[in-house]
């Protein structure tokens, strides 16, 4: 019996017992379904955060306060130093290899104009984070160069801030209003989404001086530092550690690398997109032992039918062959029906979520096939070992 005939006569058996196979093919099409869908978040949340430090620039170099041990990932815990603009300006102006540098001291206020009000993340830096982060102005100018700590009334909006704080009326120009300090609006950035925790359609900028007055903080959030070269980054990072151990008198800083971060965060989220896909797979343990009852069941029914067979002269190995077949057409329509319902889900939640960029790996969808093949095969051995031993008399006898 060629390969051919036994899956045409797989088929027909199965198409006799249409409720049956349904449920056996549903039962399976849902342990894929939810390996495509789950495999496919954690390969988008892989994606995502990598997009999101690959945005900062492969020559990004993040001076962070604190002294802590960190292999790539942002770190926790250390005693917290301060950073200063003193500290700043010696990084920008005496550590060989780097071409520009930007101070961050963060927080949240209210802006208002006229009637309308929003409260929204602050960002107090310098005109070099326009190229540091690789921002661009639609509108207007970005922020002033000059000395970091003369400050200023400078304010640029993102544009959802711009959009809804004045609708169609042009801001340039206009004075508002951060918490109790006046500001004249002099641009407006264009659209950039958002990007490691700050959405810069959604975020006020001003002098970082400026900044630090509002808060009344006397250190910085972070220095951001663009090396000229990917091969000067550590020789760079080492220049800043140097540098700043003499200032501080101790080694009280860390710096982290756009690369060390995605190396990191792309191996863990990477583990953790196996280990979605293994807690789905136990799902189709359970479809192999509905598979397996089933097939039991039809050897119950069938036994005029085998008994038939091995009268003609059906071997022991046909009938197993038979019955193997049944069970792996199961298990493939299942897995071919849960692609399909897997692969539509993803397409649905990408459709309402645009910015997560969730996708099935082809090696899960390769895997899951080669699995629910593996689980009908392996589930209808033993209905199909029950056939073969079945007594061609007796089970024409109905016994």
């Amino acid at each position: 019996m060629v390969i051919s005939e036994l899956i045409s006569f797989a088929v027909g058996a199965l198409r006799g017992h249409r409720l049956r196979t349904g449920l056996s093919v549903a039962g399976v099409a849902v342990g894929i379904a939810a390996v495509v869908a789950l495999t496919a978040l954690g390969e988008g949340a892989r994606r995502y955060v990598v997009q999101e430090f690959s945005s900062l620039g492969s020559n990004l170099l993040i001076v962070l306060p604190g002294k802590v041990e960190t292999t790539g990932m942002m770190p926790f815990g250390g005693v917290v130093h301060d950073l200063t603009i003193d500290d700043f300006r010696a990084i920008a102006s005496r550590v060989p290899g780097v071409v520009r540098a930007a101070p961050l001291s963060t927080g949240e206020e209210k802006l208002r104009y006229g009637g309308r009000s929003r409260s929204l993340p602050v960002i107090g830096t310098t005109a070099d984070l326009l190229e540091v982060r690789r921002l661009r102005v639609g509108a207007g100018q970005y922020l002033s160069p000059g000395d970091p700590d003369q400050g200023g009334s400078e304010i640029v909006l993102g544009i959802k801030v711009a959009r809804e704080l004045f609708g169609a009326e042009n801001p340039l120009g206009r004075v508002v209003r951060l918490g109790e300090w006046r500001f004249r609006v002099v641009g407006v950035l264009e659209p950039r989404g958002r990007s490691l925790g700050f959405d810069f359609d959604d975020v006020v900028m001003v002098p970082v001086r400026t900044a630090m007055r509002i808060f009344n903080r006397t250190s910085l959030f972070r220095i951001l530092v663009e090396v000229g070269s990917e091969g000067e980054l550590e020789a760079t990072k080492t220049g800043i550690l140097d540098l700043l151990a003499q200032r501080h008198r101790a080694e009280d800083v860390t710096i982290i690398t756009q690369d060390a971060v995605v190396t990191t965060l792309n191996s863990i989220l990477g583990v953790l997109t196996l280990a979605l896909a293994a807690i789905a797979s136990v799902s189709l343990t359970v479809a192999g032992v509905g598979i397996m009852n089933v097939m039991l069941v039809a050897v119950s029914e069938r036994r005029h039918e085998i008994g038939l067979l091995k009268a003609l002269g059906a071997t022991t190995a046909q009938i197993i062959a038979v019955f193997i077949a049944e069970a792996s057409v199961l298990s493939t329509l299942g897995g071919l029906t849960g692609l399909a319902v897997g692969s539509a889900a993803i397409q649905v939640f990408v459709h309402i979520y645009p910015t997560f960029p969730a996708s099935t790996p082809n090696w899960a969808v390769a895997a899951s096939l080669l699995t629910s093949v593996v689980v009908g095969v392996f589930f209808g051995v033993v209905p199909a070992r029950r056939a073969a031993r079945l007594d061609p008399v007796l089970a024409l006898a109905g016994r």
